[in-house]
């Protein structure tokens, strides 16, 4: 059964490494595990829902305590502490068109609002209620989730918006194409999801960003039906497909989706190099993806990543074995590793393979095979279980990611690491930080950062030290030009310093759009802006 406070499969666990447990006491300190409370604890707060009946809401207080927070650091929190200050009023599982329509009218006529649900998976806050007067009512769209047509001629696939990730590949793959959308979340997060938050698969270089994968859909707002059509290119105007990508669930209920799928590559493989420093590392990277070699996977870590990533790895024998030999070749401490994927035909992924290595080699890039890449292939979506027995140590982790020029990536990364690695001094606690480039373009790249800290016996602390340490990052992200989110929605987290990229007449544009839509507030209040 998937957890209630934490990622995943509660039949899962991905134990922490000794060595890695040594490394974070080194980094912060010893842990102490926190004491959690029940589900049965939780489901005792649940107040008596504020909605009159209706056919498809259930009112039940575990499933209405089950769907209240998502997977951010601050969700966990209230979870695990027992301390969630809004839950939804009752729990909506549609199964058709017809059925979001009529959960729309009730809620004008019952004065309530609705908060579409995909998999729960989101970091910054979309899923949860907002305070006010009205009562809420989430809408679980995991019943929308079948294979409705399929155009194998035109590689185009229609699925209902709450089917997930391993759901969408069984059906694609089945004859024989995939659609390549792989993020982290993927054993859980759904489609409708990925579009409405413009989600970025570990793959996307090569498979493309969902806005790319995204040809056409259905969206059931409360102002009327939107279908957008499947076109392989119009200029009829602007593309409004570009106003539901985003929207978070602010002007109404994706139900459909169609997305463009390709065939199932011939080969793949991962291949990994490691640079003796951060700079050679960058330079050749940067180089890399401005060659316009036709990689599916680009990935780079800070020489503190890498360090952590084999430490995190156990395996202690075959780790020293890999060091020893990479000294021997001039790469020391200071190491940094880059993952590259080459997807394709035989003859495309070895002429990608060759041209990639031949740059990384003039860096002093060492190569070290494919035996790395498989592990992390294998092991990919099992990574987020690692935040579960981190808790268990007693450890808070969370990331954050932006995206620049790559004029400004080193800058920019120095400083958000540097606001992180010294936002808890004011409580005498150290704080673990690392970062790599996730998806790297011709003009910039992403930035991706993970920090940990120690989880304090009050739960409101460890909270505050998270606001504090979520603060100071955003505020050196927005200072230095960076977007608030590359790849993890705005939500209520990064609501705030939205205005920062859009202006004024920015979010005066996003706001009476989604009026348009949604002319009664009735959808998802209090994210993207507040209204």
């Amino acid at each position: 059964m998937k957890r209630w406070n934490g990622w995943g499969d509660d039949a899962i666990d991905y134990p922490l490494p000794e060595q890695a447990k040594r490394l974070l006491e080194q980094a912060v300190g010893a842990g102490s595990a926190p004491r959690d409370a029940t589900l049965e604890e939780l489901v005792a707060t649940v107040p008596s829902s504020r909605l009159p009946a209706h056919p498809l809401i259930s009112q039940d207080p575990i499933a209405r305590a089950r769907h209240s927070r998502g997977q951010s650091l601050p969700d966990w929190i209230a979870l695990r502490s027992a301390q969630v200050d809004m839950f939804p009023d009752g729990v909506a599982s549609p199964t058709s068109n017809d059925d979001i329509r009529s959960l729309l009218n009730f809620a004008r006529s019952a004065g309530a609002r609705l908060i579409p649900y995909g998999g729960g998976t989101s970091v910054v806050g979309h899923i949860n209620s907002a305070h006010g007067d009205a009562p809420v009512i989430t809408v679980d769209m995991g019943r929308m989730r079948a294979l409705l047509r399929f155009d194998a001629t035109s590689q185009l696939a229609t699925f209902g918006a709450g089917i997930t990730g391993p759901d969408l590949e069984a059906h694609v793959r089945a004859s024989g194409y995939t659609l390549g959308h792989f993020p982290q979340s993927f054993e859980y997060s759904t489609l409708g999801g990925w579009i409405a938050t413009r989600s970025s698969g570990q793959q996307s270089l090569g498979y493309g960003r969902i806005e790319q994968l995204f040809a056409g859909g259905r969206l059931e707002a409360p102002a009327g039906t939107l279908v957008l059509p499947a076109f392989s290119a119009s200029a009829a105007g602007p593309d409004l497909r570009e106003m539901i990508l985003g929207s978070e669930g602010r002007m109404g209920i994706l139900t459909e989706a169609t997305v463009r799928v390709t065939a199932l590559p011939k080969r793949e493989e991962v291949h990994t190099v490691f640079f003796p420093d951060w700079e050679q590392a960058l330079l050749a990277a940067r180089q890399i993806i401005q060659s316009q070699a036709p990689l599916s996977l680009l990935r780079l870590s800070t020489p503190v990543e890498t360090a952590t990533t084999l430490a995190m790895a156990g395996h202690t024998r075959a780790i020293g074995a890999l060091e020893r030999l990479l000294a021997l070749r001039g790469v020391g401490n200071d190491k940094c590793i880059l993952m590259m994927g080459c997807t394709g035909t035989t003859a495309l992924v070895t002429m990608v393979r060759k041209a990639a290595l031949q740059i990384a080699t003039q860096h002093g890039g060492v190569h070290v095979g494919r035996a790395i890449g498989r592990q992390w292939l294998k092991n990919r979506f099992r990574t987020p279980y690692l935040r579960n027995s981190l808790w268990e140590s007693g450890y808070a982790l969370d990331t954050l990611e932006t995206a620049s020029n790559w004029a400004d990536v080193p800058a920019l990364l120095a400083a958000i690491e540097e606001s992180l690695r010294n936002g808890l001094a004011d409580c005498g606690e150290r704080v673990f930080v690392f970062s790599h480039l996730s998806h790297l373009y011709p003009t910039g790249s992403s930035i991706y950062t993970t920090y940990l800290y120690r989880i304090a016996p009050d739960p409101q602390e460890t909270l505050r030290r998270w606001n504090k340490l979520k603060a100071a990052a955003s505020l050196a992200i927005i200072a230095r030009g960076g977007t608030i989110s590359h790849q993890h929605g705005v939500g209520v987290d990064h609501r705030p310093y939205l205005p920062a990229e859009k202006g004024k007449l920015g979010m005066n544009a996003i706001q009476t759009l989604c009026a348009n839509f949604d002319p009664d507030g009735l959808m998802n209040p209090g994210k993207l802006y507040q209204r």
